[in-house]
């Protein structure tokens, strides 16, 4: 997960209209307008970023109550009335096609958006911002305690992995939940808040205006996702029936007995570990960072100066979770982890450092501050993956130099587990869009109920009988990047077709993308760079597809690596 998604929208597609259209005047003022903009943001930029830095670091109230404050000064600078009335002018003269540099046009595209998401009261802003902050601290200062002692994150995975005692993983699965009971009063408060604020801005509710500031729409994704869930449906079904065969086995208990403790991810959001090999047994003594900073310089986008500024091990009142910043777009690029040597924390970290190259680092200072980050969330997701996956190559391990015992084993487990990853996180992504457009549709109805429905249509898990507490509550996403999920799915799309597109121009067209590793090849490296990272937010996400891929983006790939 990027950080820079919490601070920024996404940007409307640039059409360069004639150039006999063109107004010297405008783009002038479109030029002052956005090096004033610069000017007055980048310090506040800046200090935004190191100030949710060193929160999500220490936990501290301190920390977390100059987070909020520097968020505010962001958040006020950009609801001026006066600002937003002159880039509101600029927006109108650029469709118009008065403005025909593609650069100026789409910086005043990007603008438009970020400043159209803050044009409500103030005084709902920092109202919103200050639940948001007492969230996440919630978030990251919580551990689940079983018969009263205090767990990391990492132990409660551990349990849920290992264990087959169904009582013990049941009574973590339930601590992993509590948390959802301690936001959830913040969390209803702030969806009301955040509803309130789409609709002084003339939008249904919160769920539709984010669409639209990250230039998407609801019909059109509701109908991408409609068939994904055609295209999953049943491979996932005969996936999870062979995975509940051996969960049930490993437990003692009975296929129709199940419950969502029994599987290996508190959310089942994961492949759970069931085949033949253990896919952590090459991580156990295994240096990741290491790993992470030889396969990275390997393929020419070293990632040095990153760990330099990162903060990779877990320790008290620090977020459990992972996450990738850029503080300044200027290189200072950072990653939050809690690593543990197994191999969901080896492809966690190959994400995160995914996201890093694909940030400041390599993007030029030529491009424009505005235009100098992804062109998407879903973009930024997308290459993350592409690379996380590569924790469950047995290939990519042998060429890194990491001995895997029973080779034969270990690819077969590996591929089975890869694409029920697929499989699995295409339903879980199903649960979270389709639970946040319900929630935001309709607040007051009984949510944990709708969570709970989405979980058994999509994912084929049993409520627990009698259960009330508000496990939607639990996932930190809901609360602080909202209306987010959706785009790791698409990111995943992004992800397949892009390594196809980079498989056939560095590796040649008979070569299986399944097969490839990127170790030692430069020339991968350069592609990514030349095709993904250069443009920055030049195009938007449609366009940036187009660009890398000569196609725009489908389920045609992602299903042809499933099906693989």
């Amino acid at each position: 997960m990027d950080r820079r998604t919490f601070l920024a929208t996404g940007a409307a597609a640039v059409a360069v209209p004639s150039l006999l259209q063109a107004s010297p005047e405008m783009t002038d003022r479109a030029k002052k307008f956005i090096s004033a903009h610069e000017a007055k943001f980048h310090k506040l930029d800046i200090a935004a970023g190191i100030a949710w830095w060193d929160a999500n670091v220490s936990g501290k109230d301190a920390d977390f109550q100059k987070k909020e404050d520097t968020q505010n000064k962001i958040d006020e600078a950009l609801s001026d009335k006066k600002t937003f009335a002159e880039l509101k002018t600029l927006k109108e003269a650029k469709d118009k096609g008065e403005i025909a540099d593609k650069y100026i046009a789409r910086q005043i595209d990007v603008l438009y958006l970020i400043y159209l998401e803050k044009q409500v009261d103030p005084a709902l802003m920092k109202k919103m911002v200050e639940k948001a902050n007492a969230v996440e601290k919630a978030f990251n200062v919580y551990r689940a305690q079983v018969e009263g002692t205090e767990y990391p994150d990492s132990k409660v995975r551990k349990v849920l992995k290992e264990s087959k005692n169904s009582a013990e993983r049941k009574a973590f699965w339930e601590a992993s939940k509590g948390v959802g009971k301690n936001v959830e009063k913040d969390l209803k408060e702030l969806v009301g808040l955040r509803n309130h604020a789409a609709s002084e801005l003339g939008f249904k509710n919160f769920h539709a205006m984010q669409l639209f500031l990250n230039e998407q729409d609801g019909e059109s994704l509701i109908k991408l996702f409609d068939e994904l869930d055609e295209l999953t449906r049943v491979p996932f079904t005969k996936a999870k029936a062979e995975i509940d065969e051996k969960l049930a086995a490993n437990c003692g208990v009975k296929v129709s007995e199940l419950m969502p403790w029994h599987y290996h991810d508190p959310f089942f959001q994961e492949s759970p570990a069931v085949f033949d090999a253990d896919l952590d047994a090459p991580f156990k003594k295994a240096d990741i960072l290491k790993l992470c900073r030889d396969f990275y310089a390997g393929i020419g986008l070293p990632i040095d100066t990153v760990i330099a500024k990162s903060d990779l091990y877990e320790k008290k009142g620090k977020s459990p979770h992972a996450f990738c910043t850029d503080i300044d777009r200027e290189g200072d690029v950072r990653v939050l982890a809690n690593i543990v040597p197994n191999e969901y924390w080896m492809g966690t970290m190959l994400h995160e450092l995914g996201h890093s190259v694909y940030s400041s680092k390599n993007i030029p200072q030529s491009v424009p501050y505005i235009l100098r980050s992804e062109s998407h969330i879903l973009t930024t997701e997308g290459v993350a993956m592409q690379f996380q996956k590569f924790s469950k190559s047995r290939a990519w391990l042998e060429e890194m130099g990491i001995k895997v015992e029973d080779p034969k084993k270990f690819d077969e487990a590996a591929a089975k587990v890869l694409r029920n990853e697929l499989l699995i996180f295409s339903r879980w992504c199903q649960v979270m869009l389709r639970f946040e457009k319900g929630m935001y549709e309709n607040p007051e109805q009984d949510l944990n109920k709708l969570w709970w429905d989405n979980v058994e249509k999509y994912q084929l898990v049993k409520t627990p009988h009698g259960r009330h507490e508000p496990d939607y509550a639990a996932k930190i996403h809901i609360c602080s990047s909202p209306v987010y999920y959706h785009n790791y799915m698409m990111g995943q799309l992004f992800a397949s077709q892009v390594h196809h597109a980079l498989v056939k121009a560095v590796y040649g067209e008979n070569v299986k993308p399944s097969s490839v590793t990127y170790v030692g090849k430069k020339e991968a490296g350069n592609f990514m760079k030349e095709k993904v990272f250069v443009p920055g937010k030049l195009y938007d996400w449609r366009g940036l597809t187009k660009h890398v891929t000569g196609s725009d983006l489908s389920a045609k790939a992602f299903a042809e690596d499933f099906q693989g």
